[in-house]
């Protein structure tokens, strides 16, 4: 039945009823019309006008929350789909409306995958190029500082290693960007290697107590799979010593039934969830691309708990 014939109907049936009482009740109105009379016709007019609505509220409950799904629908968090049963106009609106988010949850990942992949792609062109071209002109200019140094008298001498070690320092830096833009421990050595080496690096940079915590039983990963993983263990920690004010920072990796499980969690002073940034939702982009699921909630005691959870199939194998 169609919504206008359903509505139709409701009001068909309140108002056959009202006329079905008027006709068999023994009530008549008199002119001019007498108290009692008029406190019947009221009441039954409000009996008529609250049946009305209640049916109304029946029929347009699946619509109201149709509703409530359009304004609230968020393709990062796939899944969310209405119940429907039974055909007509609203059942059919509804499972169009499912239909669309499949469409539309199917498009977005196939989008941000080729956006990933081009972003990766250049993050290696220019990984190789602070590798390949600043990395050697600046060793070049250490040598040419160490020979001036050697020949100079003494108070330029200071000046110049001052200068070499100011270099050197730059050199590192550009060798740490190039390593966090592609990171090659990735490839060559594997996951765990790299997210060892990724929290060694931030302990080193930033001060903070960086623990890692990882399972030697993991199974076999996709490459994707396991830059998924590194991305947002490396986005994570990132966020952890830039917004929370953390102390300690504990990254875990472990192997749990039919699943593997990354967490970061930190000690720090939490996290907003009312609005995320393009960080966070550039992590749930990510999860998306390898049917992972992605968690931010408070930690146990203080701080943020990041939690992405791997299905251990044959697809990430």
């Amino acid at each position: 039945m169609s919504l206008f014939w359903r509505i139709y109907g409701l009001n068909a049936l309140v108002l056959g009823a009202a006329t079905a009482l008027l006709l068999w009740a023994p009530v008549t109105v008199s002119v001019p019309v007498l108290l009692t009379e008029a406190a019947i016709l009221v009441g039954g007019l409000a009996v008529m006008l609250v049946a009305n609505a209640a049916l109304l509220r029946i029929g347009l409950a699946p619509l109201d929350r149709l509703t409530r799904l359009m304004t609230t629908v968020d393709l990062l968090r796939p899944g969310q789909r209405l119940s429907v049963a039974g055909h007509g106009g609203v059942p059919n609106l509804i499972r169009t409306f499912n239909d669309m988010l499949e469409r539309l949850e199917a498009e977005r990942a196939a989008s941000t995958a080729r956006a990933l992949s081009a972003q990766e792609g250049e993050r290696r062109r220019l990984s190789q190029e602070l590798h390949d071209e600043v990395g050697q002109s600046m060793t070049a200019v250490l040598l040419g500082l160490k020979q001036v140094a050697d020949r100079a008298p003494e108070p330029l001498a200071a000046e110049v290693r001052q200068a070499q070690e100011t270099t050197r320092q730059s050199l590192d830096e550009v060798r740490r960007l190039a390593r966090r833009l592609r990171p090659g421990v990735l490839e060559d050595l594997g996951l765990t290697s790299a997210l060892t080496s990724l929290t060694t690096d931030f302990a080193t940079h930033t001060g903070l107590e960086v623990t890692g915590r990882f399972d030697p039983d993991l199974p076999p990963l996709t490459s994707d799979t396991e830059l998924v993983l590194y991305r947002i263990a490396q986005e994570s920690l990132t966020n952890a010593v830039r917004h929370s004010d953390a102390q300690h920072i504990r990254l875990t990796l472990q192997h749990e039934p039919g699943e593997v499980m990354l967490r970061i969690e930190d000690d720090g002073s939490g996290i907003r969830l009312e609005r995320e940034g393009a960080g966070i939702r550039g992590m749930r982009e990510r999860a998306l691309l390898v049917g992972a699921t992605l968690e931010i909630s408070p930690g146990e005691k203080a701080g943020t708990r990041v939690s992405l959870f791997v299905p251990a199939t044959e697809e990430n194998a």
